[in-house]
């Protein structure tokens, strides 16, 4: 007698760096997939040596340890999605684009380059390989206004048409839909605009005073491919992931983490 196999939980993966602080990275990432019902899985690009105050050391991962630890995923655990995140090195951008090819699922790409202290995380010259080999995969890109710009070569965007305008010259890189972070503008009103082939969708949600906003961009493109890995279609899964973490910057102020920028609360919808 035999008996059918239970099916399989939705999971993710995530390529990104690591972050010892625990606020961003490859632990914001598995935590944001947990947070929202994925099995997560990873491959780590770098490891580095930081908490809320700064990042003090980043060494980068082997592009073949990479490259193995994303077969050894997709052979055996194919996730519903994809994160990609630090990627450090043009030769690990390389690596990535390289281990992805035959990947069928959606890429949700956060274009990660300074982190929140301003240190820098990626090469100056991996960010040509990134626009050549990485944007034309990704299916979502989640750019802040900043890391936009230098994509470009413009200057940041200061007013809502500018914004929407870079969002389809990033479109016109490769990138299929485009988020473009609202984070860094100022106002009482924080908007993310969804830049896709159905137009613009400007989601809105009130500006919230904490300094405690580390790991947000990372948390917002793992949410995205959480929804995704789940079955929710690109626009869906930006309005699901946007409201979660706004709920989870909400509550950052409630953990006490570190002296510096401490994370988002991840956990807001299960901890008591």
């Amino acid at each position: 007698m035999t008996t059918d196999a239970p099916p399989s939980h939705a999971s993710a993966l995530t390529i990104a760096g690591s972050d010892s602080g625990g606020g961003a990275g490859i632990q914001a990432d598995l935590k944001t997939f947990s947070a929202l019902g994925v099995y997560g899985t990873s491959a780590i690009t770098a490891i580095t040596a930081q908490n809320t105050r700064g990042v003090f050391a980043v060494e980068a991962v082997s592009p073949a340890m990479v490259s193995a630890q994303i077969a050894a995923v997709l052979a055996d655990i194919p996730p519903g999605a994809i994160k990609i995140g630090m990627l450090a090195s043009s030769d690990i951008v390389v690596a990535v684009a390289d281990a992805l090819d035959g990947y069928p699922g959606p890429v949700v790409l956060d274009p990660v380059m300074v982190a929140k202290s301003g240190d820098a995380l990626l090469a100056a010259d991996a960010e040509a390989a990134l626009i050549e080999r990485l944007l034309p995969r990704a299916d979502v890109l989640t750019p802040n206004l900043p890391e936009a710009a230098r994509l470009l070569g413009r200057e940041i965007a200061c007013d809502p048409e500018e914004t929407e305008a870079q969002g389809h010259a990033l479109r016109h890189l490769g990138a299929k839909a485009v988020v473009m972070k609202g984070g860094h503008a100022a106002g009482p009103t924080c908007t993310d605009r969804l830049v896709s082939a159905a137009g613009v969708i400007a989601l809105q949600q009130p500006r919230l005073a904490t300094r405690n906003t580390h790991g947000t961009g990372c948390s917002l493109s793992s949410a995205i491919a959480a929804e995704l890995a789940k079955g929710a279609d690109v626009a869906a899964a930006v309005q699901c992931a946007q409201v979660w973490l706004h709920g989870a910057i909400r509550a950052a102020d409630s953990l006490g983490i570190g002296e510096g920028h401490g994370p988002v609360h991840h956990f807001h919808e299960v901890w008591p």
